[in-house]
């Protein structure tokens, strides 16, 4: 068999110990924290999560530079907790939906927000301000099996050094075992997923220069700094 061209390899997010996770989709949770939903202009009731995707490409891994994309004028920071999956699973009950984590790292989902707004005012998918190269930086994966608690710790980000947003994990709608379980009924979810699962109240735009810091409690810290928009 002869490929008409190379595939573009594998992405690969560190894992704390030396292994590497290969990453293959991209779930994102929208609207997770209630005081997010507010400042967003949203209902924060608990209704069921809803999803966004990603590709893998938008991954950035090992903090440094991401790119400030074109066609925005108002780019925004949004802290995450990421889940890594590592075990498959369809319909899985939130009792055993952690048996399916492979770890955790801390996470940005950088957002075009102008391109939000236009996409919301006419009910249009999200793709344009969220599934964008360099959008989705991802820190050391943390495996699950050491003593990280994804139900409760301090989640905050600062940009040059000024604390922008500071909750705790707790303060998420739908928890990590829900989350899974919930997006277990919509797809078959496989090792190599990683769930980014919401960003608390606090957020805002960044230009090039500002350096971003995503700290979570029990795991290392994420720190990327914002670049001019990419030449080619």
């Amino acid at each position: 068999m002869t490929l008409v061209f190379e595939p573009s390899p594998p992405v690969l997010a560190p894992v704390a110990g030396g292994q590497q996770y290969p990453v293959r989709r991209l779930f994102c949770v929208g609207r997770n924290y209630a005081d997010h939903a507010r400042e967003m202009g949203a209902d924060p009731d608990r209704e069921p999560p809803f999803f966004f995707t990603a590709w893998a490409e938008t991954v950035v891994t090992g903090g440094g530079a991401i790119a400030y994309p074109p066609k925005t004028a108002n780019y925004h920071y949004e802290a995450e907790l990421v889940v890594a999956i590592g075990k498959a699973g369809r319909n899985i009950p939130a009792e055993t939906a952690m048996d399916h984590v492979y770890g955790y790292a801390a996470g940005l989902d950088m957002t075009r927000r102008d391109l939000q707004a236009e996409a919301k005012a006419q009910g249009r998918p999200w793709d344009t301000a969220k599934n964008v190269e360099q959008s989705k930086p991802l820190g050391l994966i943390t495996p699950a099996s050491g003593s990280f608690d994804p139900s409760k710790g301090r989640i905050a980000l600062s940009v040059n050094g000024a604390v922008r947003q500071d909750a705790d994990l707790s303060d998420m709608i739908w928890p990590v075992a829900d989350v899974i379980a919930y997006l277990s009924g919509l797809y078959r979810i496989e090792a190599g997923d990683l769930i980014y699962t919401g960003t608390p109240a606090g957020v805002g735009p960044v230009v090039p220069g500002d350096m971003i810091e995503v700290s979570i409690e029990g795991l290392e810290p994420l720190n990327v700094t914002v670049s001019d928009p990419a030449s080619a």
